[in-house]
């Protein structure tokens, strides 16, 4: 596939949470290890600079296998709107190459909010339908996340 092939992810969600409350969720360390990833992983460490140019690191456990590393460098943060980061395996598979993510908010009501998410250009199909399940599994958790904490 080439550069240009625009393998992307994009998905919304609506959560039960105000823009600030789910911004929050997806930047501060300890909240994001309580979500992030694949159904069964597990986030052992979040390191965060949270600023433009800051870097990130998040290990990352499989139910069975090694700790793997998840880094990159914010681009773009402005709470409680946008949030922009490269993202990209600390060994990459060879299929891998770094892409950007890109998440946005925007107000449903008072109590709710719209996330719409945006990665890419992936090399591969498969590469883009391993994140895309990835990205999914992880955003149902921190939808259930947010509705607990309603309740």
């Amino acid at each position: 596939m080439t550069h240009g092939s625009e393998l992307r992810v994009r998905l919304r969600r609506a959560l039960d949470g105000s823009r600030p409350a789910v911004f929050r969720e997806l930047t501060d360390p300890r909240e994001l290890a309580r979500w992030w990833g694949p159904d069964g992983f597990t986030i052992p460490s979040v390191e965060s600079d949270l600023r433009p140019g800051g870097a990130y690191r998040i290990a990352m456990r499989p139910p069975e296998g090694e700790l793997f590393y998840l880094v990159g460098e914010f681009l773009e943060v402005e709470p409680p709107e946008r949030l922009a980061y490269t993202f990209r395996w600390e060994d990459p598979d060879p299929e891998d190459r770094e892409t950007v993510v890109t998440l946005s908010l925007h107000d449903i009501d008072a109590a709710r909010s719209e996330l719409v998410l945006d990665q890419g250009d992936f090399a591969s199909e498969r590469r883009r339908a391993l994140h895309e399940e990835g990205w999914s599994q992880g955003l149902d958790k921190l939808g259930e996340l947010l509705a607990s904490q309603r309740d």
